[in-house]
């Protein structure tokens, strides 16, 4: 549990420093609104089904890194100066690319991180194995990946042409949605090997009767 509070403490840090002295308060507000969502729904989960320390460590990183991202309204992260600082490597210079991709590592780290607190608690709720929750789990990350693109569809229709790209940080690609949708599905699959790879070993998943009758979920 103190494992978890600290999780927790850090990602909270991380999204109060991120709303210090904010570039666009209003548009990372609308961001941030889901980063809020987020991290009640995160502690209502974890209170009603216990997670994995692995698992909600991932979620908080999701929550941390699209903290971060939120600030810059992940257009305009500046990752390409901060290397060149850093390294003296410019990755736009370097492969001649002039679109922000932060918002391709979001989507891509959604499906990475999202994947296994979905397949503990399928594996929980339903009392299925391992390769029935995994390949839920990777539906359930489409699924939600194809509502969310409905709703910046939304939000692209509702609110001013400048608002909408703030939000949605299209860059002129006319195929950003699927490309964001296909970057989530691929980091669900990344998993896959891993959990075929510890089947009987180092990720085994088991449900064991508690002495209430309920079922909870162990990995050893």
């Amino acid at each position: 549990m103190s494992g978890k509070r600290s999780l927790m403490g850090m990602t909270l840090l991380v999204f109060g420093l991120s709303w210090l002295y904010p570039l666009w308060p209003r548009e990372q507000a609308l961001h941030s609104s889901l980063t809020v969502v987020g991290l009640i729904l995160l502690y209502w989960h974890d209170r009603r089904a216990a997670m994995t320390v692995r698992a909600y460590a991932l979620v908080c990183l999701f929550i941390a890194a699209h903290c971060l991202a939120a600030r810059w309204l992940y257009s305009n992260v500046p990752y390409d100066r901060w290397m060149d600082a850093m390294f003296g490597w410019s990755p736009g210079q370097a492969w001649g690319v002039t679109r922000n991709h932060t918002d391709r590592l979001i989507h891509l780290l959604y499906g990475v991180c999202l994947t296994p607190a979905l397949v503990e608690w399928l594996a929980r709720r339903y009392a299925i194995a391992w390769r029935q929750a995994a390949q839920l789990a990777v539906l359930l990350v489409v699924v939600s990946s194809v509502a969310y693109e409905w709703f910046e569809w939304l939000i692209a229709i509702t609110l001013s042409p400048q608002d909408a790209e703030a939000y949605n940080g299209q860059q002129g690609d006319m195929w950003d949605a699927h490309k964001d949708m296909l970057l989530a599905t691929i980091g669900a699959l990344c998993w896959w090997p891993f959990y075929r790879h510890h089947e009987e070993t180092g990720y085994t998943r088991r449900l064991a009767p508690t002495a209430g009758g309920e079922r909870v979920l162990a990995a050893r």
